[in-house]
């Protein structure tokens, strides 16, 4: 194996699907959640279906120290890395000036933070051998105010700032930087909804369309990833 993509949040919906489209091309994959369970069996069904390496590790996002852990653990594998896809995040309904106390707190953490804290411990290595891809995972909710957004929609705003900023500090240096906004997606955040499937973009098509701008020469970046439903936002 001489590349490594790492997800965060990987067990799950378009963190799956971006392991099992990366998997098919050859990658070793790292990835981390909070359920071992799901975990072993995320590994044990990657493994054998792409005969690719898959390492696990059992970590909360919304934890700086354990993230920063899951980026060492990562470094200690000695593998270079290719892609970092910055995928754990999670979705709270509500307003602002109603939503629980802790909302924004709780969100900013897993959904801006660890990106910022993992990207701190992973990039480096990227920078020093001036090549990689970092994908962060915005939102729709990244560029437009919606009702229940609340403080969703703040961390995936300043997300994107994240982002912006990453791409600025790096393009001299041979890493190129991705935002994803994805629209509505069959994800367990709609579980539920009285919607059809069909009414929801499919997690493959998120994957696929990150392949995508990954195979593209070292002379091009996709700077933005804006995928909607084809009959519009919900």
């Amino acid at each position: 194996m001489d590349k490594l993509v790492v997800v965060t949040g990987g067990t799950k919906g378009i963190g799956r699907a971006i392991i099992e489209r990366f998997a098919l091309a050859g990658f070793g994959v790292a990835t981390c959640a909070r359920n071992e369970k799901e975990l072993a069996l995320l590994k044990q069904d990657i493994e054998s279906r792409f005969s690719v390496p898959v390492f696990t590790f059992v970590t909360d996002m919304s934890a700086k120290d354990q993230v920063k852990a899951f980026g060492d653990k990562v470094l200690k594998l000695s593998q270079p890395i290719e892609v970092l896809v910055n995928n754990a995040g999670y979705f709270i309904p509500g307003a602002v000036l109603d939503e629980a106390e802790g909302s924004l707190e709780s969100m900013i953490n897993t959904n801006l933070y660890s990106a910022y804290h993992l990207s701190r411990v992973l990039v480096p290595s990227m920078k020093a051998k001036k090549k990689g891809h970092v994908f962060n995972m915005c939102s729709i909710a990244s560029i437009m105010a919606y009702p229940n957004g609340g403080s969703y929609a703040i961390s995936k705003f300043a997300l994107l700032g994240f982002s912006k900023v990453l791409r600025e500090e790096l393009k001299e240096h041979g890493v190129r930087v991705t935002s994803v906004l994805p629209g509505a997606t069959l994800t367990a955040s709609w579980d539920g909804v009285n919607l059809p499937d069909e009414r929801l973009m499919k997690p493959e098509d998120i994957a696929d369309t990150i392949f995508s701008a990954y195979s593209l020469s070292k002379r091009s970046v996709v700077e933005e990833i804006l995928i909607r439903p084809q009959l519009g936002d919900l």
